[in-house]
């Protein structure tokens, strides 16, 4: 007897049934996820419990982006990694990871840095895109290559005691980009190995990438387009900025072209 209800409790109906008695989701709602196709480029802090959510979620294709193999000091925070796979690339990781929560989903591995002419045909077969990275320049071409195709993207970034997240989503008109936000001056970010992260800290900012992820898919809710909503883990204290489309943006600005036109 425990054998036959261990295997209902893995029927699709029971797996996401706490998915579908919520009103704004439904059966509909679930059904658009797992028909989603999520791009997460980086699967460290930010990347790890993102794509364990939207895997648990039933995101039906995922793709894994990053070149990078799972150190031990990763293990702090980056929580889609065991101590038995140190020196195994982060993609095969979560992907493992991913297929133990959820054998159904179909996950996607690319194990080397991604330029435009990579970029450009997976955002535009993708429903949402998620930065997880720690560098502006990877920053910038995934968000230019967002622009191109009309793809929302989901940025998140964690530092110290500090993360930040916003959602930016050039389908909607007057809608800013990331590059409206920061520019080259910007550059260059320390990084978690230079200034170090609180892991808690990292592992909340991926999991609110992965709730508005959610919110576009089903397209529910109010996204954080036109926001950037930044954290302090010392306060707890969660404060708003107000973001608008910035007209010399040299990727969304007056005189710059899409290429495509989609819906999440």
């Amino acid at each position: 007897m425990y054998c036959i209800l261990d295997l209902m409790d893995l029927t699709p109906h029971n797996r996401y049934s706490r998915h579908t008695i919520l009103e704004q989701i439904g059966e509909t709602g679930q059904a658009r996820i797992e028909a989603s196709h999520v791009l997460i480029v980086g699967l460290g802090g930010l990347g790890s419990p993102a794509a364990l959510y939207l895997a648990a979620a039933g995101v039906g294709h995922l793709s894994f982006a990053d070149f990078d193999t799972v150190e031990t000091s990763n293990l702090q925070r980056q929580v889609a990694h065991t101590t038995a796979r140190v020196g195994q690339l982060k993609t095969e990781s979560a992907r493992q990871a991913c297929l133990e929560i959820n054998p159904a989903c179909q996950i996607r591995t690319l194990d080397y840095a991604l330029d435009r002419d990579d970029l450009d045909p997976l955002c535009a077969e993708s429903s949402v895109v998620l930065d997880c990275t720690d560098n502006f320049d990877t920053r910038f071409a995934i968000n230019a290559a967002c622009v191109r195709h009309k793809v929302p993207l989901v940025s998140g970034a964690a530092i110290r005691f500090d993360g930040q997240i916003s959602v930016f989503d050039t389908r909607q008109a007057d809608a800013p980009c990331y590059r409206c936000l920061y520019s080259d001056a910007d550059a260059p970010m320390d990084t978690c190995a230079q200034a170090g992260i609180l892991g808690p800290v990292v592992g909340l900012i991926g999991c609110a990438q992965a709730i508005e992820t959610l919110k576009l898919i089903c397209a529910i809710g109010t996204s954080l387009a036109g926001r950037l909503v930044l954290f302090d883990g010392l306060s707890m204290e969660w404060n708003e900025i107000r973001l608008r489309r910035h007209p010399q943006c040299p990727v969304c600005g007056v005189g710059t072209v899409s290429t495509n036109s989609r819906t999440a």
